[in-house]
């Protein structure tokens, strides 16, 4: 089905502004970032197959960039929008760390320095390679 005779309250952008971002699946907030499909898949198609490809959304936009290549769809201005969204993301989280008491346990101290490190690609000791 072509994605312009989805109904239009089924499609992303439509559906975020009117039931909100919780509504929408990884695959429809993939397809909103990225816009456009390529030659005979439409966004949809397209995000649904990235997320496959890579094993799903955390592994996608944890993937290095170079590594991002090898999958079809997703070239030099996608991979920087979705290299600006994590980007953005985690400066969101580091602005609100900064701005309020957030470590009060054990547990969301790992979890906002896991998902901060979840994002480096580069390996600082021997045991991590």
């Amino acid at each position: 089905m072509n994605f312009q005779e989805l109904p239009p309250d089924t499609r992303p952008r439509e559906k975020i502004l009117t039931r909100g971002p919780g509504a929408l699946s990884d695959t429809e907030l993939l397809a909103l970032l990225l816009r456009t499909g390529v030659a005979g898949r439409n966004v949809l198609q397209l995000a649904q197959d990235m997320l496959v490809a890579s094993g799903g959304l955390a592994n996608l936009l944890l993937t290095p960039p170079a590594q991002q290549t090898a999958i079809k769809g997703l070239g030099p201005a996608k991979q920087s929008e979705l290299l600006a969204v994590m980007e953005l993301a985690k400066r969101a989280m580091a602005q609100q760390l900064s701005t309020r008491e957030v470590m009060q346990s054990a547990s969301s101290v790992q979890l906002i320095y896991s998902s901060i490190l979840r994002t480096k690609h580069t390996r600082c000791l021997p045991c991590c390679s």
